[in-house]
């Protein structure tokens, strides 16, 4: 009876311990007084979408809820898609697993949803404003679904400027930056 107790004790600590790693946007601190209804409805959808994919990287549910073939990806680094998406940063995680994306800011106008956020590889750079990249993301909605992302990137530090430097140059999709 109580290796069982033990057991439990030990595998809550370490669920607990695990969802602490895991940043977690803070919609009700983020969102502002003035949006329609309509607005938090769509900050909503783009505040799960992004939870799922760039802090707990839970790819399965992303491709479940979110995977419409009417999305148009403007960041022509990436392959275009919600399933191009997801199929790059599941690479890219598996060489930095403690990538975050931790959302400082977030506005609404309309379909548009926009977080300025600070997206880090380590989690020893987490709150460090000179690691990693400055972020501003863009998303437009139809009908409460995902149809395009825009994106504008600044590398922080000079690892990150060499990064974007090297990787930066492959053209995944012919949809154009505006």
């Amino acid at each position: 009876m109580w290796k069982f107790i033990t057991s439990l004790i030990l595998v809550a600590t370490a669920v607990t311990a695990q969802a602490k790693d895991t940043i977690q946007i803070d919609l009700a601190a983020l969102q502002k007084a003035n949006w329609t209804e309509q607005e938090q409805k769509n900050a909503e959808v783009i505040t799960d979408f992004v939870q799922n994919l760039m802090n707990n990287h839970n790819f399965e549910y992303v491709l479940e809820h979110y995977n419409d073939s009417a999305y148009t990806q403007h960041n022509r680094n990436l392959p275009d898609k919600v399933t191009g998406l997801v199929g790059f940063l599941q690479e890219f995680v598996e060489d930095y697993p403690d990538y975050s994306y931790d959302v400082k800011h977030i506005y609404v106008d309309g379909d548009y949803v926009i977080f300025h956020s600070h997206a880090t590889l380590n989690k020893d750079d987490r709150g460090n404003d000179g690691k990693g990249m400055n972020i501003i993301d863009t998303w437009r909605l139809e009908n409460g679904r995902i149809v395009e992302h825009w994106d504008s990137i600044q590398a922080l530090d000079g690892f990150m400027r060499f990064y974007s430097l090297i990787s930066g140059g492959d053209i995944r999709n012919d949809n154009g930056v505006f």
